[in-house]
């Protein structure tokens, strides 16, 4: 059974940092291209980062770039958003997802609470 389960999420100030973990399990995870979305209530899922399972290539949307990273360990199943310079805009849900070809994989995902 697959399973991705994200967590760091939480309510940080304005200009502050978070670190989002997911780690991954039933799958051979360093086959699997690696990103992060969020949903902000009354909006549409968007990408935030991605990273290819072959040579580490980063992708960012724009709304982040400069500001959020994204790593992966292969060696811990695990992906990571690090995320500096937060704004209230950033508030979302955070979702891990794992993709290779077709049906996705998603986890439950993780609050993050931009607020002074």
């Amino acid at each position: 059974q697959v399973q991705l389960v994200e967590s760091g999420g939480g309510l940080v100030q304005p200009g502050g940092s978070l670190r989002l973990s997911c780690v991954v399990s039933g799958l051979t995870f360093s086959m699997y291209t690696m990103s992060w979305y969020r949903q902000a209530p009354g909006k549409e899922r968007e990408l935030v980062a991605r990273i290819t399972s072959v040579g580490g290539i980063r992708q960012y949307g724009d709304s982040v770039k400069g500001r959020f990273t994204i790593s992966r360990d292969n060696a811990k199943n695990t992906v990571y958003l690090q995320m500096n310079s937060l704004k209230p805009e950033d508030t979302a849900v955070y979702y891990c997802n794992a993709a290779r070809g077709l049906d996705p994989y998603w986890g439950q995902g993780t609050q993050v609470t931009v607020s002074s």
